[in-house]
């Protein structure tokens, strides 16, 4: 019920706003106040970040940006995802609210109707299409930036800056973020940047998550009262603090007289862990499926569906199974018989018939979406899934299982954070559909309470810039806008704007320093004037004392240094004794102080460096990626002073990757010259290919024969070249070329047999598709940038490797229902 505040501002509201309402018309729900205060800044020209949990229903102001545009006869929306499973999800959606005519897709390795009034894409193709200058751009009225915390991410994560950068100023941009604690600092960071820009924060989740830990075979509350976690109180239930202290049994009194008794004899209470197939039989009793199961290991996933297939696991009904056996006869259609066997099609089928799927990047990208699409409609009931499920992809549960609060980071293994924990447990709860989510996280020897509570009650987590400048974003910046002008754009990007910010904070704890320090210099004056200068003196203390203790460098001294350290010492005492300070009253007292300032100062000294270190740190690395362009002719400058590209740079310009410098660099060289079509796909592996485990030496005799063999021993060569040069110029270089996809890549580019291929590869199929797409990416680019017989021969090894599972089409099909 609502006040009559709350209500005569909603009247106002409706008043202002007639579109938002027009809107809320159309839709099945009404509109939650984030989401209304969220569309009206949209409805009166301004920009907006709109920062909510998972499944608050963020989209929504996206679309409302859409209708906005096609309430106007000519208006533009570009919509943003950070992965291309998300832009085909967005692309399905769309077209079926506005019609595949007016709804286009590209994702680097698809294009469909690029010329529609709304396009989705993936967020590099919008940033080559501004540095290209495409006339796509026209009319462009809205740019949707889904995800857009995504810029944290190291890799990929400064694409998202430069196309908040370098935006036409008229565009509008729409920002939705997962729950972040610094929302305020990036909506300020966009206002600099954008101009008119709201920031609109909700912390409620539309489903209220109900947290519970599984102790032998119970689910027990995490926290002692419902709500705990939102409301920040976070108390741990006490009987799960006493069942984790006890074994996993709450006990009466005597009991735990006994159990103490035991452990202090050096005992261990029994645990006890329930098998899998058991829990999904509790959740199934309990009214708590669909359920994804995280565990965050592919081949883990995929041994969870044969051991629960083992177990005569059987979630489905027949009606049910016969809807999942028609779905998966049509979206499979365009597979290959002799491929079914190779990517374990038959076990796959079964799982599914019995409501059981994996889901992670390994599997056929025609098999993700397939789980994606019966998990939707109910039909699958329990899915075993990596982390990358819970990036945007539309699959709400009822409830989430949590195996393990531990992840292998490619190193080592590390506890998942704050902003992990929410991004899991927010699939946990259907709007719409469930009265609340359900988090499980199942008990582990070792676990504590206290501190599963402080994880799952902090909610948000800070986003970092992860922004650097590349040689590819130098050539282009420079080529619009030249040298000096760039330096002050990209001083305007986020990570300069959080680096300034840190200096605000290190400048005030160096005033504060500073002047603590001239509140010892006070302390450690004499006022009689006959002690001198005490800093003087307590420095000569200082240095005595520091020669006594060790040698330099820890080394044994010769007889010679030893007497010469020896004398060293005698001079220094005998100034000392001299000194004003040595026979003062107070001489104790004045060097502590002394000793107190000195030891300030150096901490002061420091923060000074850091200062002086991050301040305009982004222009720094820039200058250095220039100075490399300019030392390798990407660059010259003019007899104006004017720095301007070369017919190298505009080549430049057009390649985009983590190995933009080194592509260019190989093309000029010549180094494709004579290459057969097998072989160029093959080398093209090597600029994006990064093995998943170290690969080691990869044999000689392992690598394709012919002329691949001289092309990758000059292409060594010119990366070493190359990387020296780096960190000559104090850039971090780069890792070395990965050969692991060579072979596998030259044989499937001949021709080659699926099966023959994998095995080669040591990969999975959805690893080897996603490999090969990103070839066909930089084959295209080749193709697009170089010359004659080698653009010519591009295009021939792109031709060869876009084919059988590499080649399916995703987009055809629409989840709802």
């Amino acid at each position: 019920m609502l006040s009559p505040a709350e209500r005569y501002a909603l009247a106002r509201d409706r008043r202002e706003h007639p579109d938002v309402d027009a809107f809320e018309a159309q839709l099945a729900f009404d509109l939650d106040p984030f989401q209304r205060q969220a569309c009206g800044v949209l409805a009166d020209g301004g920009g907006v970040l709109v920062a909510a949990p998972t499944g608050a229903g963020k989209t929504i102001v996206a679309e409302f940006a859409v209708y906005l545009a096609m309430a106007t006869t000519h208006q533009k929306v570009f919509y943003t995802a950070p992965m291309k499973a998300l832009s085909n999800q967005k692309y399905n959606e769309l077209a079926e609210a506005w019609g595949t005519e007016s709804v286009g897709l590209l994702t680097g390795d698809t294009s469909v109707n690029p010329r529609a009034r709304v396009v989705v894409m993936t967020t590099e193709v919008l940033r080559n299409m501004l540095y290209a200058g495409s006339d796509l751009l026209a009319d462009l009225a809205f740019v949707v930036m889904d995800e857009v915390h995504y810029l944290a991410d190291r890799f990929r994560g400064a694409v998202w800056e430069e196309v908040i950068i370098h935006l036409p100023a008229a565009v509008r941009l729409v920002s939705l973020s997962a729950t972040v604690s610094n929302a305020e600092e990036f909506g300020e960071w966009l206002q600099a940047v954008r101009g008119d820009t709201s920031i609109v924060v909700s912390e409620e989740r539309p489903v209220p998550l109900e947290q519970h830990v599984l102790m032998r075979t119970k689910l027990v509350d995490l926290f002692a009262s419902t709500g705990a976690a939102a409301s920040g109180t976070s108390r741990v239930n006490p009987a799960l603090a006493q069942m984790a202290r006890y074994g996993g049994r709450v006990l009466s009194s005597r009991q735990m007289e006994d159990v103490g008794r035991y452990h202090s004899k050096g005992g261990n209470p029994r645990r006890f862990q329930m098998p899998r197939s058991d829990l999904t039989g509790l959740l199934a009793e309990q009214h708590l499926l669909p359920a994804i199961f995280f565990i965050f290991s592919r081949a883990g996933c995929d041994a969870a569906v044969r051991q629960a297939m083992r177990d005569g696991i059987r979630l489905t009904e027949g009606w049910e199974r016969e809807q999942i056996r028609a779905i998966v006869d049509e979206r499979c259609r365009t597979l290959l018989d002799e491929d079914l066997a190779v990517l374990g099609y038959w076990q796959w089928l079964e799982g599914l018939e019995r409501g059981v799927a994996a889901h992670h990047a390994g599997l056929l990208p025609a098999f993700k979406e397939v789980v994606e699409e019966l998990f939707q409609r109910k039909l699958v009931k329990v899915v075993f899934a990596t982390e990358t499920l819970a990036l945007g992809i539309n699959m709400p549960a009822r409830t989430v299982v949590l195996e393990k609060l531990e992840k292998f980071n490619g190193e080592s293994r590390v506890p998942i954070t704050p902003g992990e924990y929410t991004q899991l447990t927010g699939r946990a709860g259907r709007r719409g559909i469930d009265v609340e989510g359900h988090s499980v996280i199942c008990w582990q020897e070792g676990m504590d309470p206290q501190a599963i509570a402080s994880l799952a009650s902090r909610r948000s987590y800070p986003l970092n810039s992860s922004f650097r400048p590349t040689y590819n974003m130098a050539v282009n910046l420079i080529e619009q806008f030249g040298r000096e002008r760039t330096r002050q754009i990209l001083e305007s990007s986020f990570a300069q704007f959080q680096a300034d910010r840190a200096v605000v904070d290190l400048a005030r704890k160096a005033r504060q320093q500073e002047e603590s320090l001239r509140g010892y210099e006070k302390a450690m004056h004499d006022e009689t004037g006959a002690s001198g200068d005490v800093a003087e003196y307590a420095s000569i203390r200082r240095e005595i004392s520091d020669l006594e203790k060790k040698p330099a460098g820890g080394e044994q001294l010769s007889a010679g240094k030893r007497e010469a350290r020896q004398r060293q010492i005698v001079e220094l005492r005998r100034r000392l004794r001299a000194h004003p300070a040595h026979s003062s009253p107070r001489r104790e007292e004045l060097s502590r102080w002394a000793e107190r300032w000195w030891r300030l100062k150096r901490q002061t000294d420091e923060v000074q460096q850091q200062i002086a270190t991050r301040t305009g740190a982004v222009a720094r690395v820039f200058d250095r990626v220039t100075d490399v362009l300019l030392s390798e002719d990407y660059l010259r400058v003019g007899d104006d002073d004017v720095v301007r590209l070369t017919g190298h740079g505009r080549m430049l310009s057009r390649i985009y990757g983590e190995r933009d410098l080194l592509l260019a660099e190989s093309l000029r060289r010549g180094i494709w010259q004579g290459l057969d079509a097998p072989s160029v796909a093959a080398l093209a592996t090597v600029f994006v290919f990064e093995a998943r485990r170290e690969e080691g030496v990869v044999a000689q005799h392992l690598l394709p024969k012919g002329p691949f063999r001289p092309a990758y021993e000059q292409l060594t060569v010119l990366w070493d070249r190359l990387d020296e040069m780096e960190r000559a110029h104090r850039l971090p270089g780069s890792t070395p070329p990965s050969v692991g996809l060579c072979a596998p890549m030259h044989r499937w580019a001949r021709g080659g047999a699926l099966d023959a291929v994998l095995r080669d590869a040591d990969l999975a199929a959805g690893d080897f598709v996603r490999w090969t797409k990103q070839t066909i990416d930089l084959l295209d680019q080749v193709h697009q940038v170089a010359t004659g017989q080698v653009a010519h021969t591009a295009q021939q090894a792109l031709d060869s490797i876009r084919r059988g599972i590499v080649a399916y089409s995703s987009v055809g099909y629409s989840s709802a229902g």
